[in-house]
């Protein structure tokens, strides 16, 4: 059955969700903080792992940020804090879901589950490829010829979304509607921080290569022949 790593600072909360998901056939792994979890993290590979937002010393942003730099695994953050910007903040972290105290454990057993299942479909994935560059949807992962950059949820859906439409010009309420699923209301500074943050991991990846382009006053779009300094190839 699946392994899952469980974080929280507060132990009657662990101990709950821990009997829950041992009855459903998870074999859980459980830590009080973030320093401990990511001890964990390096001796023993996860399937998942769920993680509290609100702990001393090291909060779960940053626990997730320093996971993110070595895996892709599903990391499902729990949290009393629920308002968009809460939820933005970390998905732009690296989590691929946030759900809110007080919730129900059949929830979060079915996101879990599900989340898990996404990952593992590997059998199905599609890898989207731009000479040297490829995108595979399966393993969520970005390589340009064998060199690889990590990114998080959010950065990959939204480079994702723009490469499955190559050379068409998406605004910021569309990106935002695709994306984040969510009307964007005063989200135009979401999109353009997560852009950022995917053209400075592109640029990593393969420099000089500009994939995407800002199109004035109309959004962005996913270029299928990139331009080197401005100039097609």
């Amino acid at each position: 059955m699946y392994h899952v790593l469980l974080v929280d600072d507060d132990i009657h909360i662990l101990r709950t969700n821990t009997a829950f998901l041992e009855q459903k056939g998870y074999i859980v792994f459980c830590a009080s903080s973030g320093a401990q979890a990511l001890q964990i993290a390096q001796k023993q590979e996860f399937d998942a792992v769920i993680l509290d937002v609100d702990m001393p010393q090291m909060d779960g942003k940053e626990v997730c940020r320093q996971l993110r730099e070595k895996s892709n695994i599903p990391i499902l953050f729990l949290s009393a804090y629920a308002s968009t910007d809460e939820r933005i903040q970390g998905l732009l972290a690296g989590g691929d879901d946030y759900i809110a105290k007080p919730y129900s454990l059949v929830e979060v057993e079915l996101r879990l589950r599900l989340h898990i299942q996404r990952q593992k479909s590997i059998s199905h994935q599609t890898v989207l490829t731009f000479g040297a560059l490829r995108i595979d949807l399966g393993l969520r992962e970005v390589y340009y010829y064998q060199r690889t950059v990590s990114f998080t949820a959010l950065e990959f859906d939204l480079l994702t979304f723009l490469a499955q439409h190559p050379d068409q010009v998406f605004s910021y309420e569309q990106l935002h509607d695709a994306v984040w699923h969510a009307p964007m209301h005063q989200g135009l500074h979401n999109i353009q921080v997560c852009m950022a943050r995917v053209r400075q991991k592109l640029d990593q990846l393969c420099p000089d290569m500009h994939y995407i382009e800002t199109v004035r006053r109309k959004g962005y779009r996913f270029l299928s022949h990139p331009k080197i300094d401005g100039i097609d190839i």
